[in-house]
């Protein structure tokens, strides 16, 4: 297959295009690098070996959109990765998030219906669940979700699961699929790649690299008074190149129709545990000191990952250490990520 990346150069999408193309599919990349790096896509290429056609536009841009496609034609499927990502810039600047997730998700949908695609891959988010009762974990496909929730990060991603639905309820060739994921963590194993955040990092693991390499002089706990064995919060963290196998899995047997799949380890994790595992993957100390709890955090998400296991033959394979071990590897390398 064909497959447009939109968002492909950023930290998940430059996974994927990775795995893509070692399971002999073609990759094209449309990104506008304000939260990646063309540097990315040359060192998929290095890794890869193939030439990747790349266009570096916002995707709300149907104009350069429609063209770039017109011009790869024909191609059979879309990853959109592409949006907005940080829960708590969400809270501060909800109306940037509705405007960027929904309107290029929008986008998408409509360049595909004008050039005959009728497969798309959605990058969706546990956070659809919204803070799970303890009773109500793990996290099915068929858990309760809806708009009331914490952020407007995870409600973009909702209201795109629904437009999806829609979308494919009323044209039976549309093959849709929202891949919920929680936690990305880890690096690709050659180093090459991995998670370059713009600025002061939102997520747990780049913040303790950032740490353990000294470019941070410590990192916050939010919250250790949580309902959980060591009251931090407990997340399901994925290491990236197995969510990466898991979207090409859905890629390569999706159907008719609407489905959703959770990807996750079902294995969670506390924040003090993460801390650890990744102090002794660096062999560096790391300065942690409590601070309130963040507005939009819950204090458990993990999977249930049995539905893509039985119906996408597909499961999590990496433990928590090898992900610290291979994003040690990836920040030991690049210390200023793909601008050094």
């Amino acid at each position: 297959m064909r497959v447009l990346l939109t968002g492909g150069a950023g930290y998940i999408g430059a996974h994927t295009a990775v795995a893509l193309i070692e399971a002999g599919h073609d990759v094209l990349i449309v990104d506008d690098f304000s939260a990646s790096s063309p540097e990315a896509v040359r060192r998929i290429e290095t890794i890869t070996g193939a030439k990747v056609p790349v266009l570096a536009a916002d995707a709300r841009d149907k104009t350069a959109l429609l063209g770039f496609v017109r011009e790869h034609a024909p191609v059979d499927a879309v990853i959109h990765f592409a949006g907005l990502k940080a829960v708590g810039e969400s809270m501060a600047q909800p109306v940037r998030y509705y405007d960027v997730n929904i309107g290029t998700a929008l986008t998408v949908l409509e360049v595909m219906a004008e050039t005959g695609i009728h497969t798309i891959v959605f990058s969706s988010s546990a956070t659809v669940y919204g803070d799970p009762a303890p009773e109500a974990l793990p996290l099915t496909e068929a858990s309760t979700t809806g708009i009331d929730l914490a952020n407007p990060y995870g409600k973009t991603k909702r209201m795109i699961e629904e437009i999806l639905r829609d979308a494919a309820a009323a044209d039976p060739r549309l093959q849709a699929v929202s891949l919920r994921y929680f936690n990305p963590v880890g690096a690709h194993p050659s180093g090459l790649i991995g998670e370059d955040p713009v600025g002061i990092p939102n997520n747990l693991m780049p913040i303790l690299s950032r740490v353990a390499i000294g470019s941070m002089p410590g990192v916050s706990i939010y919250g250790d008074d949580y309902d959980t064995p060591d009251g931090t919060g407990l997340r399901d963290y994925i290491h990236v190149t197995d969510l990466a196998a898991g979207h090409v899995a859905s890629l390569e047997r999706a159907r008719d129709g609407y489905a959703i799949f959770n990807l996750g380890t079902g294995k969670p994790v506390s924040v003090l545990e993460l801390i650890e595992a990744f102090r002794l993957a660096s062999g560096r100390p790391i300065t942690a000191t409590v601070a309130p709890r963040r507005a939009g955090d819950v204090a458990s998400s993990y999977a249930d990952p049995g539905k893509a296991r039985r119906e996408l033959d597909w499961s999590a394979e990496l433990s928590i250490d090898q992900a610290c071990a291979d994003y040690w590897r990836w920040q030991e390398r690049n210390p200023a990520g793909y601008r050094g």
